[in-house]
């Protein structure tokens, strides 16, 4: 297996570009996310460097001025590694690592670096050990610099290239025999959910580091691994809940990014078995985050890619008691009103009017909101549960009905 690295307090510089698909103010909301995975993963960033191009140099990602300007900065200041934004090609990385002489990672190398430190399960480190292997393959010339294969002349022709080609086959054995040993656990999982009878199945849902284990915390009573970094859980935890007397299955799920590494999707599809499924989602949003509305659409991106959008859902606005709209002072009479300036009243009459009752607004962490949440979980998952067995209505009142809750 390719071993977990360590990047603790490792000084670090950050690269991103602007295009005509993505102005400076975008890459600057991407910046600040790749310096929570810089943080998240042990590093510390000290600068950010940012060009205005059309597209990618195709040879090293940024131009030749601007590369200069980054390796005067990486001799001078100690840094041990230079994260790109965006996903770099072997060749780029190759060129790059050529230049700078330094650690050279992209967001999907920090990403897959992250997912190494986080897999606890032999189920989740599988995963992403087969989601490595599968990065690296492409990558491995790069790393038989030391047989100089490109020199020609007399004894020079050959063997670098056989070792080379030994290693693909290597890695290519490797990754299908991780894959295979997905499936086998894949089989037992099956297994084991078909064993789980007929309760109702509801699934948290979300981007990462919106507070859906917390959630899960609350409503299960359960000690979930629950920290303000990103990837936080990466294996599935599953939970039989009782609202009053009402019993179901909660799992929490690994959290979406954007731009998140193909190799992650496909290899983590199989975890999201459990999303797909559940009979209810909980799609958790991080209302206090200024994108918040991008997110839902990252999360639902993916989810139509694991086909499962189309299942019921309800949306929980999470993290209301961090949520501050920017002010406008009266005397300003030039700052335009976006919906930066709403106030979560405001927020209820968009977009999210047209979602009827599926719509809620909570904290998870101080526990804000927490009956409704309880009742509108409790009526949805009754509503599954009694057109699934009609018989067993009388069993489940509606919860106004039911009385008071006893904690």
């Amino acid at each position: 297996m390719i071993e977990k690295t360590d990047l603790a307090y490792e000084r670090t510089v950050l690269i991103g570009i602007v295009t005509k698909d993505q102005d400076q103010e975008k890459l600057e909301e991407y910046l600040d996310e790749l310096e929570f995975l810089t943080y998240t993963a042990g590093g510390e960033v000290v600068k950010r460097f940012s060009q205005r191009l059309d597209r990618p140099d195709p040879k090293t990602f940024i131009g030749s001025g601007k590369m200069n300007d980054v390796k005067e900065f990486v001799d001078e200041n100690d840094i041990g590694g230079v994260i790109f934004d965006d996903e770099l090609s072997p060749a780029q990385q190759k060129n790059i690592e050529k230049i700078l002489k330094c650690k050279i990672l992209d967001r999907t190398g920090l990403i897959l670096d992250i997912f190494a430190q986080r897999a606890k399960t032999s189920y989740a480190r599988t995963q992403v050990e087969l989601a490595q292997y599968e990065y690296l393959l492409p990558r491995l010339a790069g790393m038989w610099t030391h047989l100089e294969r490109q020199r020609g002349g007399i004894g020079m022709r050959g063997p670098g290239e056989t070792e080379i080609e030994t290693d693909r086959r290597i890695v290519r054995d490797k990754i299908s025999l991780l894959k295979n040993k997905l499936k086998t656990i894949d089989k037992q999982m099956e297994v084991q959910r078909g064993n789980r009878g007929q309760l109702v199945r509801v699934a948290l849902v979300g981007y990462t580091n919106v507070g859906k284990s917390t959630l899960m915390n609350v409503i299960s009573k359960s000690e979930v691994f629950a920290e303000n970094k990103l990837f936080a859980t990466l294996d599935t935890t599953v939970r039989k809940v009782v609202i009053r007397n009402l019993p179901f299955l909660l799992s929490d799920t690994v959290g979406f990014i954007r731009k998140l590494p193909t190799q992650l999707v496909e290899s983590f599809k199989s975890t999201l078995d459990e999303v797909r499924e559940a009979d209810l989602l909980l799609h958790v949003v991080d209302i206090s985050h200024p994108n918040f509305e991008e997110h839902i659409d990252s999360v639902n991106q993916i989810l139509t890619e694991i086909e499962t959008l189309g299942k019921p859902t309800i949306m929980v606005f999470n993290k209301i008691d961090a949520y501050e709209p920017e002010k406008i002072e009266e005397d300003d009479l030039m700052t335009e009103k976006t919906s930066a300036h709403y106030t979560l009243k405001e927020w209820k009459k968009t977009w999210m009017n047209r979602m009827g009752d599926n719509v809620l607004f909570i904290s998870a962490l101080n526990k804000e909101n927490m009956e409704d949440f309880r009742k509108k979980v409790y009526e949805a998952v009754r509503e599954i549960h009694i057109t699934r067995f009609p018989y067993n209505n009388f069993l489940y009142p509606e919860y106004d009905k039911y009385g008071e809750q006893k904690e």
